[in-house]
């Protein structure tokens, strides 16, 4: 990372990730009043949806997209989407190491265009991912302890949230290099 940084110091860094948002209510703890036991109201629909999100971590920005399935091809689409959002940068993308973050497709979308590097972070390391903190912080939000009638208004809260936030990350404070470090060959 710190090469790709001294070469453009315009990177986009974009952790991705996907989640998936049931219709069926969430819970999660709450305070209330003691006496007044809170209630959710639960939806027995085993509706769900998933979402792609990279969040670019040195300027806050979520980017969020519905997908009805995880597969390479659909990953392979998305990252196409960001970069159209960016395109002129160079982007590295971190990514887990899902099946859908690797494969032909992937592999196809890397060739295609050189300004696109991809680094996997390690195994079993979700909290690594600030992409990771970004859904929990939409879950209590939107859909944890809250109960929608229409899934289709769950989906588009969830998404608005998502993309019409921004959120700090710390990933350049604790992953990057020191501020306004040159490295020396």
């Amino acid at each position: 990372m710190t090469d790709l940084l001294q070469d453009d110091c315009n990177l986009i860094i974009l952790p991705i990730d996907q989640m998936s948002l049931y219709h069926q209510a969430t819970l999660t703890e709450v305070w209330s009043p003691i006496g007044q036991t809170p209630t959710v109201r639960v939806v027995s629909q085993r509706d769900h949806i998933h979402f792609y999100g990279a969040l670019d971590v040195r300027g806050g920005r979520q980017f969020a997209a519905r997908a009805d399935e995880q597969t390479s091809e659909i990953t392979a689409n998305f990252i196409r989407a960001l970069l159209t959002l960016f395109p002129r940068q160079t982007i590295l993308l971190l990514l887990d190491r899902a099946p859908w973050h690797k494969g032909i497709a992937i592999q196809e979308v890397v060739e295609e265009n050189d300004r696109l590097h991809i680094m996997y972070f390690p195994v079993a390391c979700p909290d690594l991912n600030p992409q990771e903190h970004i859904w929990s912080l939409a879950r209590d939000a939107v859909s944890h302890n809250h109960h929608y009638k229409d899934f289709e208004q769950l989906i588009d809260d969830f998404e608005t949230f998502l993309n019409d936030n921004y959120f700090e990350s710390n990933f350049m404070d604790k992953y990057g290099p020191p501020p306004n470090s040159i490295v020396l060959f």
